[in-house]
């Protein structure tokens, strides 16, 4: 089973995942923990991001695909893979698909857990208050204007993977609105589907 999951920030991906991996026994893949932990294994891609990254550059696509392609090699993934916060861009998600048809194997769905960026926004402002309120600091990621940009990047960046998967026929688009084990009942379902017809073939 590989999956990706798309969303905006705030609409639950991680909280999803961490289900996923649960339920089902495969690794999420985060795109900057497997940099950190390439670049700590002295990994041939590791050395070379790191080399960038300590001259203050930005990762290529080509290293960030280099080491999602040796993670997935991992045995721990060869049942299959969640892919979180990765592709964030076209090109990305052109690069991944390259890849994995290289190896032979392919994505099984990509969830898009759509949700009403408005009431996002509120909900993050609202979270941030109560924080202040109870006198604890407040996350970077609560913070509503920094919120704000990140979602201005979503929109911006990764929104366009979305029609590219719809194109491919793998997208699947869920109400990240619901409560949360609502979401989950229905990604359950969706990969049930998804099993049916592996058997059927």
């Amino acid at each position: 089973m590989r999956l990706i999951l798309v969303g905006p920030p705030g609409a639950g991906k991680g909280t999803q995942a961490t289900r996923l991996v649960a339920k089902h026994g495969i690794p999420q893949l985060s795109t900057g923990d497997m940099l950190r932990a390439a670049v700590a294994a002295g990994t041939p891609i590791g050395l070379q991001a790191k080399a960038v990254m300590d001259a203050g550059g930005l990762v290529s696509d080509d290293i960030v695909v280099g080491i999602i392609r040796d993670r997935i090699a991992e045995p721990d993934a060869q049942k299959g893979f969640i892919l979180d916060g990765f592709p964030r861009t076209l090109a990305q998600a052109e690069a991944l698909q390259e890849m994995l048809a290289g190896k032979g194997i392919g994505l099984d769905a990509v969830i898009e857990l759509r949700v009403d960026q408005s009431k996002l926004v509120s909900r993050i402002i609202n979270r941030a208050e109560e924080t202040k309120a109870a006198g604890l600091p407040v996350r970077k990621d609560d913070d509503p204007e920094v919120f704000k940009q990140r979602l201005e990047a979503y929109n911006r960046d990764t929104a366009v993977v979305i029609p590219y998967y719809e194109g491919n026929g793998l997208l699947t688009v869920i109400d990240g609105m619901q409560p949360i084990d609502a979401v989950t009942a229905a990604i359950a379902d969706v990969l049930s589907k998804l099993d049916e017809s592996v058997e059927v073939r």
